[in-house]
């Protein structure tokens, strides 16, 4: 019994021992996870303390910083404020000066302007009593010698017969000058309806211009254009009609040397397709002389014209060579009444010239047309925009009717490159000019990437272009390459002034079509 006693008290010991270590040990770990606890808590407490202090010096900073936007913004305005009001007052200060010195400058000149007017007041007082010694001076002379005339009969006579001779003279002299002159200028000088020709105004006009070119024409001038390598301007005609043109030159030509009467011609086709440089042509090559005068000249002047196209024909005969009379715009007076009526009577109103009809004209002037009927001293040429609008009376006395259609795209090439050696590449040897002699020589035009190629491409974009619409866009091209300082011509400007031109030219086309007029 003592023995399993002690047995059983000695485990209890350890059973107790064993339950107080347990006690010990749950006991230091919950105060290991209340003191993590703990300062997991305090960290977290530090940490919103510490956003806190950040939130708070963000909120300080943004105050700050608006406090000192707000400050800089005043003071840019109380600047501005300044600033505005020392322009005002500088403003103000120079009005102010601006008047005072404008009414100085009033006062001055109202100061000046009377004393000019006194000093003008002088001066007029001093001339008036000069002039009035003068004249009493002059008139105490002219009564002497009254007195001595009254007195004196033999020179009373003396003096009225001078006087009566010198009257007479005077004006026998100018009479006579005015009738003397107007019989040489009806008998020689050219009539005023003729606007050019190549007979000289008198016979002895020109010659030493003549002569001079004669002489000079054997000397080749530096940097000119050999004769046979100039070209011809029949070669930009399409070829059907460059052949019948060689035809009517030889024709003509031939008629003249058998003396047979010559046959009239009727050029009709849109302007500026070389109606007038075509009659030029057939003159030269035939041995004749040219003269042209235009329509437009003639219907204003109603029936006095009569005796202006009776002295045409009279001044035409004198020509020992034979003469060919352009008549530009033949239309404009010998059209049919019906025709006339909407276009001419328009351009004749328009002009602020007396109401006319011209188809009354045109059978006024029928009589005085003698030329029309075949002559050999006259080959007459008309030309018109209009043909169907002549009168059926002159269309039956013509013989050879010609139509210039506008250029195709071949002869287009070949204007071009005629008037490209025109106006850029060539000397105009025309005519001799004294001053030519004298005058500086121009700087030189060069051309350069300027091919065949871009010239053809050139003359495909001005389809429908006249010969005289590409005369104008070459001399286009010839003022642009003259605005340039070293007067370069290349592909990129002659490309620049075609598109211009042709954009020019539909505009034209544009503003026809919108006033009813034929392009």
């Amino acid at each position: 019994m003592i023995d399993v006693w002690i047995v059983v008290d000695f485990g209890a010991k350890e059973f107790s021992a064993a339950t107080s270590t347990g006690k010990s040990a749950n006991a230091a770990f919950f105060e290991d996870e209340l003191a993590r606890k703990r300062m997991q808590t305090d960290h977290e407490a530090q940490r919103r303390h510490n956003a806190e202090l950040v939130r708070m010096q963000e909120e300080s900073s943004i105050r700050k910083e608006q406090a000192r936007r707000a400050t800089e913004e005043q003071i840019q305005a109380q600047q501005r404020q300044t600033e505005k009001e020392r322009a005002e007052i500088e403003r103000e200060t120079i009005r102010v000066k601006a008047m005072a010195e404008a009414e100085g400058r009033a006062h001055e000149a109202k100061l000046t302007e009377g004393h000019n007017r006194r000093m003008l007041i002088e001066r007029v007082n001093g001339e008036r009593e000069k002039w009035l010694a003068a004249i009493n001076t002059t008139f105490s002379h002219i009564e002497g010698g009254i007195r001595v005339l009254l007195t004196d009969r033999n020179k009373l006579l003396m003096t009225v017969g001078g006087v009566t001779a010198l009257a007479a003279g005077v004006y026998t002299t100018r009479e006579g000058a005015r009738v003397t002159w107007g019989y040489i200028n009806r008998i020689l000088g050219q009539p005023s309806l003729i606007r050019e020709s190549s007979i000289a105004k008198f016979p002895w006009s020109g010659i030493v211009s003549r002569g001079a070119k004669k002489v000079l024409s054997h000397i080749p001038a530096a940097g000119s254009v050999p004769a046979e390598s100039k070209s011809n301007f029949g070669n930009v005609l399409q070829p059907s009609l460059q052949r019948r043109i060689e035809h009517l030159a030889r024709s003509t030509a031939n008629t003249k040397s058998h003396e047979a009467p010559f046959r009239n011609m009727l050029f009709y086709g849109p302007p500026g397709t070389g109606k007038t440089m075509v009659a030029r042509e057939i003159a030269e090559k035939s041995g004749l002389d040219y003269a042209m005068m235009t329509g437009g000249d003639v219907a204003p002047l109603g029936p006095q014209a009569v005796t202006k196209i009776h002295e045409i024909f009279d001044w035409a005969k004198k020509s020992k060579k034979g003469l060919l009379l352009f008549i530009d715009e033949a239309d404009a007076f010998l059209c049919e009444i019906y025709a006339c009526s909407d276009n001419m009577l328009e351009r004749i109103e328009s002009s602020n010239l007396e109401p006319i009809d011209c188809g009354v004209v045109s059978k006024l002037y029928m009589p005085s047309l003698s030329g029309l009927n075949q002559s050999r001293d006259i080959v007459l040429v008309l030309a018109t925009n209009r043909p169907g609008d002549l009168d059926s009376a002159i269309t039956d006395r013509i013989d050879e009717m010609i139509e210039f259609p506008i250029p195709q795209e071949e002869e287009r090439f070949k204007l071009l490159k005629l008037y490209l050696g025109k106006y850029l590449s060539g000397e105009d040897t025309s005519d001799f000019k004294w001053g030519s002699l004298f005058k500086r020589r121009s700087q030189k035009t060069t051309i350069k990437d300027l091919s065949d190629d871009v010239i053809r491409e050139a003359a495909q974009m001005i389809e429908g272009f006249s010969g005289r619409e590409i005369a104008k866009l070459m001399a286009s091209v010839q003022a642009a390459v003259y605005g340039r300082l070293d007067c370069v011509l290349d592909s990129e400007l002659f490309k620049a002034i075609v598109d211009y031109k042709v954009v020019e030219h539909q505009q034209q086309i544009k503003l026809a079509s919108e006033g009813g007029q034929p392009v």
